[in-house]
C-alpha cells in the first residue's frame, strides 16, 4: 500500500528556515520513483543546497506536480507480483497501450506493439534494466532487439514507463516510448517458489538477501523448463542467476551486480494459413521441426547515487556478454527447393556502456531552477553471421561481418516553475555515431560516422481540482543497422543496394491531461502525433528488418489506475492509432503490422482474508497486412487470471490459467509469399500466423523464509 505525495507546496512550506527569497524543489530519480519515495531539497538565493529533513513517502502512481507529460507513470511492484505472465516479457504489459506477444515461441525475443508499431523485438521500444540498455543494436535478427527471458519477475522492484520523444536522457530507440525496469536490493523474506503445469512446465526460484558488513547481498537462481502446446515440442531450458551486494548509508548508495542467463529451444515459427487450411499440418504445427535456437547473456554492473551539497550526481557501468544462434524458415522452399530456405542468423557481442548524470538547483529572480546534466557512452563489439543452413547445419555463408559501433550521447535539462500553475521544462540532446564494418564481402566493408541534435519541450499548466494538463514538443531517433550504413552489394545477389541513413528522426507533437479528481484514482489521456523520417519493416524472406518510407502515427491513449483501498486494484488502458506512411506510392499508404487499438483490464484482490486473486483481460486489434490495407489481421482477447491461498504466514498456494477460454486466435500475422512443396515456383502469397498457446494451468507453491 502507498502513500500520498506530500505536495510541493508542502514541501516549500518546510523551508521556512531559509531566508523569504529561498527556493524550495524536489530531485526526483528513476530509482526514488520507484522505491515510492521523494528526495526533498532546499536552496538559498545563491543556490546552495542542503537536504531538508523531511522524509515524504508516496504512491508512485501519483504524478501529478512531478511528471513532465500525461504519457509518463509509473507500475508498482505489486501491480508486477500480482499479473499472471506466461513469459517474463509479459510484465511489460503494465504498461498502458503496449502489447508484448511472440512469433516463434519461447527463446526468442519478445514482439511488441505500441502507439500504432508493430515494433518488432524492441526498434522504438527503449528497455532498460537496472539501467543496462536492453536493446542491442545492430542486431544479427532485427534492430533493436530486446530479449527478456532474463528477467526474473520476483526481483521486479517496479517500471517506470515514458511515451515519445521528449525527453532529453534517453536516446536510441525511445522514439515510441521507453520502460525502465529496477531490481531490488533486499527482499523482506526469502522465497522458495516451485511450479508446475501444463504442457510441460516447471519452474524452481531460491532467492534471498541477508546483510553483509555495511550493505546487503542479494541471490537469486531460476531453472524453468516449458514444451509448449505444439506438436514440435519446445523443450525449452533456460537457467537464471542473479547475485548482487548493495548499500545505502544516506547520502551515498550503491550496488554491485551479476546476472547470468542460458536458454536453448526448438521452435514453431509463424505458419501458412494455407498449410493448416489444406491439412497439411495442424493449427498447432510446424513446417520445419528443425528450426530452434540457443542464447545466453551475462552482465556486470554498478551503479552509484551521491547527494550533497552540490546536488544528485548518478552513474552507472556495465558491461554484457551475449550469443545467440537462431535458426528459421520462413519462406520454406522459395529460393531453395532443394535444401529448403533455412537460415541461420548468429550474432555473439560485448556491450559496455557508462551513463552519468547530476542534476542540481540554482536559484535565480525567485526562481528556482533545476538542471539535468548527462552524458552516455556505449560501445558494441560484435560478430554476426547470415547462414543458408539445412536441419541446422551449415550449408553456405550469405554474409559474415565484425561490426564496431561507438556512440556518445550528451544532455541538457532544464526545469522552471515559473508560476504557481506553470512549469516548463526544456532539453537538448546530441548523439554522436561512430561505425566500422569489416565484411566478408569487401564491397560492403567501411566506415561511417554520423551524428544528430534534438530538442524538447514540455510546457506543465495546473494543477487545478487535482487535474494538470501538459503539452509536448521533441524529437528523437533511432540508430539504423551498422551493416546498413556500409552495404553496398546485396549479399545473395550481389546487385547494388542504396545505404541506409545511419541515424533517422523522429519528431513527436502531444496534449493530454492527468487527474487525481476522485480519491484513489489516477487516470490520463493523451493526444499525439509522430512522424518518422524512415520506417523500420520486418521482411519476411530475411528475418530481419529494413529500412523502408516516412510515416505518421495519430491516435490517443486512455489509462486509468483506481485503488480506492487496500485490498482492490484495477487497472485500465485503451489506445488508438492511425498509422500511414507520408509518402505517395501506387501500393498504398497503410504500413504493414501497424496495430490499430489495443486495450487492457486488470483488477487484482488481495489483503481480504485468505484468499487472493487476479484477472487480466487483453485487447489486440486488427493490423493492416499490406500496404492498401485489402488484407487485416483479426481480432485478439485473450483472459489470463490466478487465484491463491494463504496457508500462513510463510506459505501460499496460487492456480494460474492462461488463455481461460481456450481462444484460437492468432498471436501475430504476417503476409508475404512462400513456397510449399508441389507449389509453383514463384510461390504464394499468404497469411502466415503464430497461434495463441492454448489453455492451460499452473500450480505455484510459494515459501518463504
Amino acid at each position: 500500500m502507498g502513500y500520498e505525495y506530500q505536495s510541493e507546496r508542502a514541501i516549500r512550506d518546510n523551508c521556512r528556515t531559509y531566508s523569504a527569497r529561498s527556493v524550495c524543489h524536489v530531485v526526483l530519480s528513476i530509482e526514488a520513483v520507484l522505491a515510492g519515495m521523494m528526495v526533498p531539497w532546499c536552496s538559498n538565493a545563491a543556490g546552495i543546497l542542503t537536504l531538508n529533513e523531511v522524509e515524504v513517502r508516496a504512491d508512485a502512481r501519483n504524478l501529478i506536480g512531478t511528471a513532465d507529460s500525461a504519457n509518463e507513470g509509473t507500475v508498482l511492484k505489486r501491480q508486477l507480483d500480482e499479473r499472471t505472465v506466461y513469459r517474463p516479457g509479459e510484465l511489460l504489459e503494465t504498461v498502458p497501450g503496449l502489447i508484448v506477444t511472440q512469433h516463434s515461441g519461447e527463446g526468442k525475443g519478445n514482439q511488441y506493439f505500441a502507439r500504432g508499431f508493430n515494433l518488432d523485438h524492441g526498434t522504438d521500444l527503449r528497455i532498460t534494466v537496472d539501467g543496462m540498455l536492453v536493446n542491442q543494436r545492430s542486431h544479427g535478427h532485427g534492430q533493436g532487439w530486446a530479449d527478456m527471458n532474463f528477467i526474473i519477475p520476483e526481483l521486479a522492484g517496479g517500471l517506470r514507463y515514458q511515451k515519445g520523444p521528449y525527453y532529453a536522457d534517453l536516446g536510441d530507440f525511445s522514439s515510441a516510448g521507453a520502460v525502465s525496469m529496477s531490481y531490488v536490493d533486499k527482499l523482506p523474506r526469502g522465497i522458495a517458489n516451485y511450479g508446475v503445469g501444463q504442457q510441460g512446465f516447471m519452474r524452481g526460484l531460491l532467492a534471498k538477501s541477508y546483510e553483509a558488513g555495511n550493505g546487503n547481498f542479494l541471490y537469486a537462481f531460476e531453472l524453468l523448463t516449458k514444451d509448449g502446446p505444439w506438436i514440435n515440442k519446445e523443450n525449452y531450458k533456460k537457467f537464471n542467476a542473479v547475485l548482487r551486494y548493495s548499500q545505502n548509508t544516506g547520502n551515498t548508495r550503491f550496488n554491485i551486480t551479476a546476472m547470468g542467463y542460458g536458454g536453448n529451444w526448438n521452435a514453431t515459427d509463424q505458419i501458412p494459413q494455407r498449410a493448416v487450411t489444406g491439412g497439411l499440418i495442424p493449427r498447432l504445427g510446424a513446417i520445419d521441426p528443425s528450426d530452434g535456437g540457443e542464447s545466453h547473456r551475462f552482465s556486470l554492473s554498478a551503479a552509484l547515487q551521491h547527494t550533497s551539497n552540490h546536488g544528485v550526481t548518478r552513474a552507472n557501468l556495465y558491461t554484457i556478454h551475449s550469443n545467440l544462434a537462431l535458426f528459421s524458415s520462413f519462406t520454406y522452399f522459395l529460393d531453395d527447393p532443394i535444401n529448403g530456405d533455412q537460415f541461420s542468423q548468429t550474432d555473439k557481442r560485448f556491450q559496455s556502456a557508462f551513463n552519468l548524470n547530476h542534476t542540481w538547483v540554482t536559484g535565480l529572480a525567485g526562481f528556482a531552477f533545476e538542471n539535468l546534466a548527462g552524458i552516455q557512452v556505449q560501445s558494441d563489439v560484435i560478430d554476426n553471421g547470415l547462414l543458408s543452413t539445412q536441419q541446422r547445419r551449415v550449408l553456405s555463408v550469405t554474409r559474415k561481418d565484425h561490426v564496431l559501433e561507438n556512440s556518445v550521447g550528451l544532455y541538457y535539462q532544464n526545469s522552471v516553475q515559473w508560476l504557481e500553475k506553470f512549469r516548463s521544462v526544456a532539453g537538448v540532446r546530441s548523439d554522436f555515431y561512430w561505425f566500422d564494418i569489416n565484411s566478408n564481402i569487401d564491397a560492403n566493408s567501411g566506415r561511417e560516422y554520423d551524428s544528430i541534435t534534438n530538442p524538447k519541450l514540455s510546457l506543465i499548466f495546473g494543477p487545478w481540482a487535482k487535474t494538470e494538463y501538459y503539452f509536448n514538443y521533441g524529437s528523437g531517433f533511432h540508430s539504423n543497422d551498422a551493416r546498413g550504413v556500409t552495404t553496398t552489394v546485396d549479399p545473395k545477389s550481389r546487385e547494388p543496394v542504396n545505404r541506409v541513413h545511419p541515424l533517422v528522426r523522429s519528431t513527436g507533437y502531444e496534449a493530454g491531461l492527468r487527474t487525481a479528481i476522485i480519491p484513489g484514482l489516477q487516470a490520463s489521456i493523451t493526444f499525439f502525433q509522430l512522424d518518422l523520417a524512415s520506417e523500420l519493416l520486418f521482411v519476411g524472406d530475411a528475418g530481419t528488418t529494413e529500412a523502408s518510407r516516412p510515416s505518421r502515427r495519430k491516435g490517443f491513449e486512455l489509462s486509468a489506475f483506481y485503488m480506492p483501498n487496500n485490498w482492490l486494484m484495477m487497472d485500465l488502458d485503451y489506445a488508438l492509432a492511425d498509422a500511414r506512411f507520408t509518402d505517395w506510392d501506387p501500393a498504398g499508404n497503410h504500413i504493414p503490422g501497424a496495430v490499430k487499438g489495443v486495450g487492457k483490464f486488470a483488477v487484482a484482490v488481495d489483503n481480504l482474508g485468505p484468499l487472493f486473486g487476479s484477472m487480466q483481460i487483453r485487447y489486440f486489434g486488427k493490423r493492416p497486412q499490406v500496404e492498401d490495407n485489402s488484407i487485416q489481421s483479426g481480432n485478439t482477447v485473450t483472459v489470463n487470471g490466478q487465484i491463491g491461498i494463504k496457508i500462513d504466514k510463510k506459505f501460499r498456494v496460487m492456480l494460474q490459467v492462461f488463455n481461460l477460454f481456450n481462444t484460437k486466435a492468432h498471436a501475430i500475422d504476417y503476409y508475404y509469399t512462400s513456397r510449399l512443396p508441389n507449389e509453383p515456383d514463384a510461390g504464394i502469397a499468404d497469411r502466415h500466423f503464430h497461434p495463441i498457446e492454448s489453455r492451460s494451468f499452473r500450480i505455484n507453491l510459494v515459501g518463504n523464509f
